[in-house]
C-alpha cells in the first residue's frame, strides 16, 4: 500500500496555482502529496477501495462541485485519515438562516435581520413595508447559502418587490433581508474585513466589499486601530463551527461596534494576488499553508 501525508481534491481551474504552493511548501520539508483531480478520480477510488493506497490528510476542495469525488472522504474517514473540514462539520455552518439563529444566541453583533422561507416551502411574502422601514432602505438580500463573496447579494434593495423576485428566481432558498451596514474609514480604507481562520491561526485582513480588493493588516494597526476585536469574534466563530479553516466577514461601524456580515465561507477563494488582482495576498495564502503544514505535519 503507497502512503501519502496529504492528498488534495480539486476541479477548479484556478486552484491549481494554490495546490502548486501547497506541494512545493510540503514537499520542501519531505511531506508527501498526492493530487486528484477529474482525470484521475475513479482510479483513486478503486485503489482506495483495493486499499493500495492511504492518505494521512484529506483537504477536499471538489466533492461540493463534483459529486463523483464524495465516495474518498467517504471511504477514507473509515480509514483513520484526517479529513480537513469534514462535511458533517460543513452542513452545519453553511446555511446562514440556521447560523443566524444560532449566532444570535451566543451574543454575537449581527445587522437587524429578517428570514424568509424557500418559496417553494411558503409563497407568501411574510415581511411588509413596516419591516423595511425598521431595517432601513436600502437593505440587503442575501440567500442562505451560495453568497460567498457577494454572489447572489442584491446590496442596494428598496422594495417588497425585489425581494419575492429573488424568492421566485431561486425558490429552493431560505433569504435573508438585512440592515445595510455602513462601514467607517480607517486610512482612506472602508473598514471591512475578510478574516481568514487557519487551523488554530486568525489571519485579518481589510477586504473591499465594493472593489472585492485585498489589503494586509499589520500587527501594530491591529492594535493602533482597537481592531483586537477581529480575533476574538473569528475565535469564537472557531470554537462554535469546529472548522479547521475558514473566512468571515467583519464590518466596523463609525460607533465602533463590530458587525458580523458573512458569517462562514467553508471553502475560500485562494487565487493569488500576484496573479490575480481581486486575489487574497500572496503572504496570506503562504501563512494558511504553513498553518496546515503544521497541522498534518503532527498528525
Amino acid at each position: 500500500m503507497e502512503h501519502f501525508d496529504l492528498a488534495i481534491a480539486y476541479t477548479w481551474e484556478y486552484d491549481k496555482d494554490f495546490v502548486d504552493m501547497i506541494e512545493d511548501y510540503f514537499q520542501s520539508y519531505w511531506l508527501t502529496t498526492y493530487l486528484i483531480k477529474p482525470d484521475n478520480v475513479h482510479d483513486v477510488i478503486n485503489l482506495l477501495q483495493n486499499k493500495k493506497l492511504h492518505f494521512n490528510a484529506l483537504l477536499d476542495r471538489a466533492s461540493d462541485e463534483d459529486v463523483s469525488f464524495i465516495p474518498i472522504p467517504q471511504i477514507l474517514k473509515r480509514r483513520k485519515c484526517y479529513i480537513i473540514n469534514p462535511h458533517h462539520r460543513v452542513i452545519q455552518t453553511v446555511d446562514k438562516a440556521s447560523m443566524h439563529q444560532k449566532l444570535l444566541e451566543n451574543n454575537f453583533k449581527l445587522p437587524k435581520t429578517y428570514i424568509l422561507p424557500a418559496f417553494k416551502q411558503d409563497f407568501r411574502l411574510l415581511i411588509n413595508e413596516e419591516d423595511l422601514n425598521s431595517i432601513g432602505k436600502p437593505f440587503i438580500i442575501k440567500p442562505s447559502y451560495y453568497s460567498g463573496g457577494g454572489e447572489g447579494v442584491i446590496k442596494n434593495a428598496t422594495s417588497l418587490e425585489e425581494i419575492q423576485n429573488s424568492r421566485i428566481q431561486s425558490p429552493h432558498e431560505k433569504f435573508l433581508v438585512q440592515e445595510k451596514i455602513i462601514p467607517k474609514k480607517i486610512n482612506g480604507k472602508r473598514a471591512w474585513f475578510r478574516v481568514f481562520w487557519a487551523f488554530d491561526q486568525v489571519i485579518p485582513t481589510y477586504w473591499n466589499d465594493q472593489t472585492h480588493i485585498y489589503s494586509t493588516i499589520s500587527k501594530k494597526e491591529i492594535v493602533d486601530k482597537s481592531l483586537q476585536q477581529l480575533l476574538r469574534i473569528t475565535k469564537r466563530l472557531a470554537q462554535i463551527s469546529k472548522l479547521d479553516y475558514f473566512s468571515t466577514e467583519i464590518a466596523l461601524t463609525e460607533d465602533h461596534k463590530f458587525y458580523l456580515i458573512d458569517y462562514i465561507n467553508d471553502q475560500c477563494d485562494m487565487r493569488l494576488k500576484s496573479l490575480h488582482n481581486d486575489g487574497v495576498p500572496d503572504k496570506v495564502v503562504r501563512k494558511f499553508i504553513e498553518r496546515m503544514y503544521y497541522k498534518v505535519s503532527s498528525l
